[in-house]
């Protein structure tokens, strides 16, 4: 073993290999299988990799004497958080008060989005933003840049200098916005073919098509949309839906032969495995089915929803309509960039809807599960031998109380729980991609 290129990690280590509470079992009995979780925990890493995980007693004999180890005590490490919804251009918008979605767009977003035409402006974004979410634990995310393929070729230049494995895509936009964020069918199909031909698996970084939601692209643009999936059947296509009852209507006027909703991108070709819609609140149950068939996911956003007042997804609903569902920050409609914070409104949306939100079930769906909706499970969202070395590690005791709550908890699901709910950027002791230390909390 070259040691130069090893090392060890030791802390407590939660690991899922499926989730733990599968819709096919009992309601609310957990699949003890479905995870691992050392007390006192080894994660070998080499050359960027995951080479073993296990109990610290039984790896590090295993271990040549001269291997690094690095001891995080009273730590909790997990795969690197991934987010499957979030826009990098609206960082400035972030708490933005009083509208819902369609007057939120007109009088915050599309201004601030017409500064990335100025590429300088966006590698500036680009690099803070990927700070932020490096800071919060948050290794992977699927990203909207805007209109202007600069701003997703500075965005990629700068996931490119960290290492980060991360998916991005030039928003396609033709009608019912400022003609200064306006492109064309023609114009969106060339800068996005380009942008795949440079950057799509290049080193770690993904490519997806991305037209903004329906409203905002023409039937020749989403023609040109569908044709892009066609010729490059391994990119992402990300997009919204029924987010908000007012856009819901507005889709039915412009498409008014459409079934509903969701038939609009299914008659261009735009469902798939790789296909993410951000919100789905208000789904019929046509569009579940087509979900279902298709592969198709759900991305669940609840600090966005309830900031904009768009709804409550149920995502107990999609379970028994088994459809495949993520959890993401919408940032900036949402209104923190830590998953740990989205995982705390999520549980109490969930509340809301008369179900519930366990922990385990929260960093499942965090790490492995959003990886899985990503079809990325073979590289990142869990220690599998091999996989991507992108990981967390969190601290139980962060503040004064966290400490104070976790002094009380008796198991692990009540550490768990009050580490979702008490936990933010501040919990995220150290972020490592690849291998790397790229955040440390105590590194100024």
């Amino acid at each position: 073993m070259n040691t130069q290129s090893t090392t060890v990690y030791r802390a407590s280590i939660l690991n899922f290999l499926s989730d733990p509470y599968p819709a096919e079992k009992a309601d609310g009995v957990l699949d003890e299988s479905a995870y691992q979780f050392f007390q006192d925990g080894a994660l070998v890493i080499e050359d960027g990799k995951v080479k073993n995980l296990g109990e610290a007693s039984d790896v590090l004999p295993t271990l040549a004497a001269d291997v690094k180890v690095v001891e995080y005590k009273d730590h909790l490490i997990i795969p690197g958080m991934i987010d499957t919804h979030i826009h990098y251009p609206q960082v400035e918008v972030i708490a933005s008060y009083g509208e819902q979605l369609l007057d939120w767009l007109n009088n915050y977003t599309f201004p601030a989005e017409r500064q990335f035409e100025d590429k300088e402006y966006a590698s500036n974004i680009a690099n803070f933003f990927l700070d932020e979410l490096l800071k919060c634990g948050t290794t992977t995310a699927l990203v909207f840049g805007t209109v202007h393929k600069q701003s997703v070729e500075a965005f990629f230049e700068a996931s490119e200098k960290r290492n980060t494995r991360m998916i991005c895509g030039k928003v396609m936009m033709d009608r019912n916005a400022p003609d200064f964020l306006c492109d064309t069918p023609e114009s969106s199909y060339e800068d996005s073919k380009s942008l795949i031909d440079t950057w799509h698996n290049n080193g770690r970084q993904l490519y997806a098509v991305t037209p903004r939601f329906a409203i905002t692209s023409t039937h020749e643009q989403l023609e040109k949309a569908g044709q892009l999936m066609a010729e490059y059947p391994d990119v992402y296509m990300q997009t919204h839906i029924s987010e908000n009852k007012d856009e819901v209507a507005f889709v039915s006027e412009l498409f008014p032969d459409a079934k509903d909703y969701l038939d609009v991108y299914d008659q261009y070709n735009l469902l798939g495995k790789r296909s993410v819609f951000a919100h789905g609140i208000h789904l019929n149950e046509r569009e579940h089915q087509r979900f279902r068939e298709t592969g198709s996911s759900v991305s669940f956003c609840p600090t966005s929803n309830l900031f904009l007042g768009s709804g409550l997804l149920d995502i107990k609903e999609l379970e028994q309509n088994q459809v495949a569902y993520s959890v993401a920050t919408d940032v900036g409609g949402g209104t923190s960039f830590s998953m740990l914070q989205t995982l705390n409104e999520a549980y109490k949306v969930t509340q809301l809807n008369g179900n519930k939100l366990s922990a385990l079930k929260s960093l499942y769906l965090a790490t492995l599960g959003n990886a899985k909706t990503l079809q990325l499970e073979d590289k990142i969202g869990s220690f599998k031998t091999g996989n991507e070395a992108d990981f967390a590690v969190l601290d139980f005791n962060s503040t004064p109380i966290m400490a104070l709550k976790q002094g009380k908890c008796k198991t692990l699901a009540e550490k768990l729980f009050a580490m979702i709910i008490l936990g933010d950027d501040r919990a995220v002791q150290a972020t490592y991609v690849a291998g790397n230390c790229v955040h440390d909390r105590d590194t100024k």
